[in-house]
């Protein structure tokens, strides 16, 4: 089965994955957040299928913005989750390569830190997950 997105699915695609490794850079307390980003950034570009060609696409148009966490969480967290849904009504298949993705983002950006992640990162990992799990 052959799934088109739209230029919109694809932008809602990169911004939830991109975003999820955002979320992790900014909630972490070592000062050294560009680890955590560049850890999450190769997660995302081994990707393969659908979802690879989707984030090895120009991330353009995302809106990562904000004032604080919260602010890049409302635009991130629903993404996630408006992902999933589609994947898992158009390609059932592909909804498990995004989801594998991101876990694999987020155990990425807990391998940075020697030692446990600390409490923000592990309930920013929490939200992101149940994010995946929320459509």
């Amino acid at each position: 089965m052959s799934i088109t997105l739209t230029d919109q699915d694809e932008l809602t695609m990169r911004t939830a994955a991109h975003g999820a490794v955002t979320l992790l850079a900014a909630t972490d307390a070592t000062g050294k957040p560009h680890k955590i980003a560049t850890a999450g950034s190769i997660a995302l570009t081994s990707a393969t299928g659908l979802v690879g060609h989707v984030l090895a696409g120009k991330p353009t148009g995302m809106d990562l913005t904000g004032r604080s966490v919260a602010d890049i969480a409302d635009h991130v967290l629903p993404a996630l989750t408006a992902t999933m849904s589609l994947l898992r009504k158009q390609a059932p298949a592909e909804a498990g390569t995004f989801r594998s993705t991101i876990i694999v983002a987020i155990e990425a950006a807990a391998r940075t830190h020697r030692g446990e992640p600390g409490p923000a990162l592990t309930d920013m990992a929490r939200r992101i997950t149940a994010a995946l799990d929320a459509a």
